[in-house]
């Protein structure tokens, strides 16, 4: 079995997104044109592996990626991972979630040809995991998340939606002009007395906060039962994590963007930077190191949470035990998170009435694509 052909493309399609100069995404009003890149890889016995969305780099996956594909056996996911990170070195346009882009296609790949779901080939734990609605950054005073009493009244919904925890993205710029560690604290108060004790909760905070700062909001968030803290700091700082998990009952969720994939997680835990680890497909380059970071975090006693609502990561969390939660989301007012989006049949990440999503039970990663839409709408 061998690898013929490796395409990445974008097409054409609806939303109602953008993003801000920080990276923040936000929904509109109306629906505007907008491009969703895709990626296929062929073999030679038909077998095709797809992956869609994120923001893999469509020029460096055909132009510098696919000639180093084609001709491999693509059941050989280790050593191909193992030789393409290398590359991101000295080609600084190769991103994790270019890489993460062709290895979900490559367990794509591996569990058509398995016939079974990419979860239950790694070794199934579990068909169903709990999720938290994972809300957006707060809005310009004109939007639905202007003020802290806005976050309560939306985590009253979410509750009567089914789910079981809430993390809350709070104020970043460009929506403001300068973080507010009291607001924040504020809205977190607001939250917890709208939804009561039994609803675990989450914040998810501007990252760039000094150290007596993120200390003021843990100690807060310690007196209003927080589940974690995610993020407060500057990740390149592994010693102020150290400073801030020492000085604060309250448990410390991290490395999330911080470069470095597994040896980085393993620095935080050697210095006790962190309570629950953190990985995701596109942070650290897909499906292959996500499974190292959770096996990392098992042998040290910790759970792992998982970054972004990302069908790569539902397939881990159907494989692992010490996978708390799935991300789902990001969730806001103005936004209809279980419409189906028009390049797939179905949501990947359906939620029940208790708040649980079911792992994929389609072959391969599972995806319910159109791909009529998509070659039809190809750019």
């Amino acid at each position: 079995m061998k690898i013929t052909k490796v395409e990445a493309f974008t097409f054409h399609t609806e939303s109602v997104m953008w993003r801000d100069s920080e990276g923040h995404s936000h929904p509109g009003r109306t629906k505007h044109d907008a491009s969703t890149p895709f990626l296929m890889i062929e073999c030679d016995d038909g077998t095709t592996g797809y992956m869609a969305g994120g923001r893999m780099d469509v020029d460096t996956v055909n132009h510098l990626l696919g000639p180093e594909l084609v001709g491999k056996d693509p059941l050989m996911r280790e050593n191909i991972w193992q030789k393409l990170k290398t590359w991101q070195r000295l080609h600084p346009q190769f991103s994790e979630r270019s890489l993460c882009a062709v290895d979900c296609a490559l367990w794509d790949i591996a569990g058509k040809k398995a016939g079974l779901p990419v979860w239950k080939m790694i070794g199934g734990y579990r068909d169903k995991v709990p999720a938290y609605a994972s809300i957006m950054t707060g809005d310009g005073k004109d939007g639905p998340l202007a003020t802290p009493r806005d976050y309560a009244d939306y985590a009253l919904e979410l509750v009567k939606r089914g789910y079981k925890g809430i993390k809350l993205h709070t104020w970043m710029p460009p929506m403001v002009a300068e973080p507010d560690p009291k607001l924040d604290v504020e809205a977190c108060a607001m939250v917890r007395e709208a939804v009561g004790p039994d609803i675990r909760l989450m914040l998810d905070p501007y990252h760039y906060y000094s150290r007596m700062q993120a200390l003021y909001i843990a100690r807060e968030l310690e007196k209003l039962d927080f589940a974690w803290l995610e993020e407060p700091m500057d990740e390149n700082s592994i010693p102020s994590y150290r400073y801030l998990a020492r000085e604060t009952s309250l448990p410390i969720c991290g490395p999330e963007t911080a470069m470095g994939k597994i040896e980085n997680r393993a620095m935080w835990i050697e210095s006790g930077a962190a309570d629950l680890g953190r990985a995701g497909v596109e942070d650290m380059g897909g499906i292959t190191p996500v499974l190292k970071a959770a096996h990392l975090y098992e042998a040290f006693g910790m759970n792992v949470e998982l970054h972004g609502a990302t069908i790569g990561n539902l397939q881990i969390l159907g494989a692992i035990k010490n996978g708390g939660w799935y991300e789902r989301g990001l969730l806001h007012p103005w936004l209809d998170y279980d419409a189906t989006k028009p390049y797939l049949t179905g949501l990947v990440d359906p939620m029940d009435e208790d708040g649980n999503v079911q792992i994929p039970t389609g072959i391969g990663l599972g995806w319910k694509l159109n791909l009529a839409y998509i070659m039809d709408n190809r750019i």
